[in-house]
């Protein structure tokens, strides 16, 4: 998959579309459908061990999970690397609080019609995209607080 690393955070508002379909092996194994999550906020993340801004963004994120995962929030943070030791390199020493997924054939991204690593997609508790982020930057975190905040209070 060829993809483009964004620095720059270039958030935009969705059409309300409904999210793609999802399901992919978590870190334990475990198969994980984000349509098994209707009913909660989710941001879904596409991250890579070669992409700088994850590097950055990877944590942030898990800090917002940890800090919003009782009010009905959840990450999931969807591995694009071809190679499973490659992301699992990036993951040593971590323990994410998040959902971690892999997707080495790259179909969820595509699906989801990543451009940029980063990117994510902030989805209501509709099962519809709300929102999308390429890139990662110091102001994005606060973009996805105003996002969710706005999702968790409908």
């Amino acid at each position: 998959m060829a993809l483009i690393v964004a620095c720059a955070i270039l958030p935009v508002r969705a059409a309300d579309r409904p999210a793609p379909k999802l399901e992919l092996p978590a870190i334990d194994g475990t198969t994980i459908r984000l349509s098994d999550l209707r009913g909660k906020v989710v941001l879904v993340d596409f991250w890579a061990s070669w992409c700088i801004p994850c590097k950055a963004s990877f944590p942030a994120l898990d800090g917002l999970h940890r800090e919003l995962h009782d009010r009905g929030f959840e990450v999931l943070a969807v591995n694009v690397d071809e190679r499973r030791r490659d992301a699992d390199a990036f993951l040593a020493g971590r323990s994410p609080a998040m959902t971690v997924l892999f997707d080495p054939k790259g179909a969820t991204p595509s699906a989801f019609n990543v451009r940029a690593m980063p990117s994510s997609a902030v989805i209501d508790r509709a099962g519809n995209i709300r929102f999308t982020h390429e890139g990662y930057s110091s102001k994005t975190l606060d973009s996805y607080r105003r996002e969710i905040a706005t999702l968790l209070a409908e």
